[in-house]
């Protein structure tokens, strides 16, 4: 794993459930072993079927279809996602849910999955490393930005939760 260069990944989705909603963004900075930032980028992926989507999750990632006017088509955004991120090991905050989605839709596309099978999980490693501490409730990406004093710039877009987890990561194995 040590020669793995890293994937910090952010999805934004229509909603939770993986049948039924959509990737609309993908966040990602790529950095070395060492945790030198290679390349940072961010897809935005046009929803197929909008008309699934859940509203309260349209409303938290502030989904308007303007913005997404000149989105990738959901193929297109995963192939340059998977040559973007080849033999990297994926890093996210809550990581099970975003590879879950990420694994269903390069499934149904039939599209090979590039990263290393090795996945790390920065709520995981909070956890671990700070599970004790009475004053901590929570361990969401916000109240972790909260409590280390990093900047999120805007929670809920995909490229700043990746930078945000990015930043987090960094703290947390300083501990």
């Amino acid at each position: 794993m040590r020669k793995h260069n890293f994937a910090f990944i952010d999805m934004e989705m229509t909603g939770l459930n993986v049948l039924k909603h959509e990737i609309i963004e993908i966040g990602c900075v790529v950095t070395t072993p060492e945790l030198k930032i290679i390349e940072e980028f961010e897809l935005k992926i046009k929803p197929e079927h909008i008309e699934n989507a859940d509203k309260i999750s349209l409303k938290i990632n502030q989904y308007k279809e303007e913005d997404w006017e000149f989105g990738y088509g959901l193929e297109e955004a995963l192939k340059i996602f998977s040559e973007k991120v080849k033999g990297c090991i994926m890093v996210g905050q809550n990581v099970t849910f975003d590879a879950v989605f990420l694994e269903h839709a390069l499934t149904k596309l039939n599209l090979p999955n590039t990263l290393h099978y090795h996945r790390l999980d920065t709520i995981s490693i909070a956890w671990a490393k700070l599970h004790k501490d009475p004053d901590l409730d929570h361990f969401s990406l916000r109240e972790m930005c909260k409590r280390f004093g990093i900047e999120n710039k805007n929670p809920h877009h995909a490229l700043s939760d990746a930078q945000a987890t990015y930043e987090l990561y960094k703290k947390l194995m300083s501990l």
